[in-house]
C-alpha cells in the first residue's frame, strides 16, 4: 500500500482550521452533557447526523455526479465511513457515558492519535520521527495531569469498565476512520458534500438501534432545550467539526491531524468555566502548557525547524 501520509503544503488558512479542530469537538461535550440521560444514546446520534444530512443536501446535490460515481463504485467504503466516524464514535460513545467517567473517556479516546501513527506504521511504511514521538509524549503527559487532576498516583487506581471498553474501540474506530479519509476516491468530492454523504451513511447504520430504543421506550427529545442541544450537535460538532477535520487530514495527512485530539482536554477546560462555570485549577494550567507544548513540537512545519 502507498504511503499517503504526505501532506500538501500549508496555508495560513490551513493552519487556522487545524486549530479550530478541537475546539468544535469539544463543543459536542458543552452540549452532549447535559441530554445524557435525557434523550437515548443512538437517537441522539441518529437525530445528529440526520440533521446534518438535511443541512448539507444542497452540497450534496450541487455535487451529485461525484458523489454518485463514489457511491456506486465505492458502497462498502462509504458504509463503513459512516459506520465508524458516525456510528460508532457516535451512538456507542454515548452509550458508553453512561457506564464511564468523563477523566476515563478523555483519556482513552486520546489515545485515538497514538493508533493512527501505529496502523500508518503498521500497514503504510509510515516513519516516525524522535521529534513527534517527543511532541506526542509531551502532550499525552499534558492530557495525563488534566484528567487525573495532577494526581498522578491516581492512575493506579483507574477502574475500567465495560464503558471504558466501549471508549477504546470508538477511539480505534476514529482512527481507522481518519485514514481512510486520505483515500484516493474521496478526493474527488468537494469537503461539504463528502461530510453530508458521510454523515447520510452514519445516520443509516444507527437508524436500526434507533428503532429498538424506540420500542424500548427510549427517552426521546420532549422540551425545546433537547433539541437546541442537538441543533448545536448538528452546528458545531458535526458540520464545523467534521469539515474542519477533513480538510486538516487532507492537508495535513491522518498524523498530524490527529494531533488535534490532545488539544481537546484543555479547549474543554475553558469552554467549561466560561460556559458551565467550572473552577480553574494549578493542575490545569500545567496540563495546557504540557499539551500545548507538545502538539507544536510534534506539528512544526520543517521549514520552521530547518531555520
Amino acid at each position: 500500500m502507498p504511503d499517503q501520509s504526505k501532506p500538501d503544503p500549508a496555508r495560513p488558512l490551513d493552519w487556522l482550521i487545524f486549530a479550530l479542530v478541537p475546539l468544535f469537538f469539544s463543543t459536542n461535550i458543552i452540549f452532549g452533557r447535559g441530554i445524557i440521560g435525557d434523550v437515548a444514546p443512538y437517537t441522539t446520534a441518529f437525530l445528529r447526523w440526520t440533521g446534518s444530512t438535511l443541512v448539507t443536501l444542497p452540497f450534496i446535490f450541487a455535487d451529485r455526479r461525484a458523489v454518485w460515481t463514489f457511491v456506486s463504485r465505492h458502497f462498502w467504503l462509504w458504509l463503513v465511513l459512516g459506520g465508524l466516524g458516525m456510528g460508532i464514535c457516535g451512538g456507542v460513545v454515548y452509550w458508553s457515558l453512561n457506564y464511564t467517567t468523563a477523566a476515563n473517556g478523555t483519556l482513552i479516546y486520546t489515545t485515538s492519535s497514538l493508533f493512527i501513527i501505529l496502523f500508518q506504521w503498521m500497514f503504510a511504511g509510515r516513519t516516525i520521527g524522535i521529534r513527534e514521538l517527543t511532541g506526542m509524549a509531551i502532550a499525552f503527559a499534558g492530557v495525563i495531569v488534566i484528567v487525573l487532576r495532577g494526581d498522578l498516583s491516581a492512575l493506579l487506581h483507574l477502574d475500567f469498565n465495560i464503558g471504558d471498553f466501549g471508549i477504546l474501540i470508538a477511539a480505534i474506530s476514529f482512527a481507522t476512520y481518519s485514514i481512510l479519509l486520505r483515500q484516493p476516491a474521496l478526493q474527488e468530492l468537494q469537503p461539504l458534500s463528502l461530510f453530508g454523504i458521510i454523515a447520510l451513511s452514519g445516520a443509516l447504520v444507527l437508524l436500526p438501534p434507533t428503532i429498538y430504543e424506540f420500542f424500548t421506550d427510549g427517552p426521546l427529545p420532549d422540551e425545546p432545550m433537547d433539541w437546541a442541544k442537538i441543533a448545536g450537535m448538528v452546528a458545531f460538532a458535526s458540520l464545523a467539526a467534521f469539515y474542519c477535520f477533513q480538510q486538516t487530514v487532507r492537508v495535513f495527512g491522518p498524523a498530524q491531524a490527529g494531533v488535534t485530539l490532545y488539544l481537546m482536554p484543555p479547549v474543554s477546560i475553558v469552554m467549561a468555566i466560561v460556559f458551565l462555570g467550572e473552577s480553574f485549577a494549578t493542575y490545569h494550567a500545567i496540563g495546557i502548557l504540557l499539551v500545548l507544548g507538545g502538539v507544536i513540537l510534534a506539528t512544526m512545519p520543517k521549514k520552521a525547524r530547518a531555520s
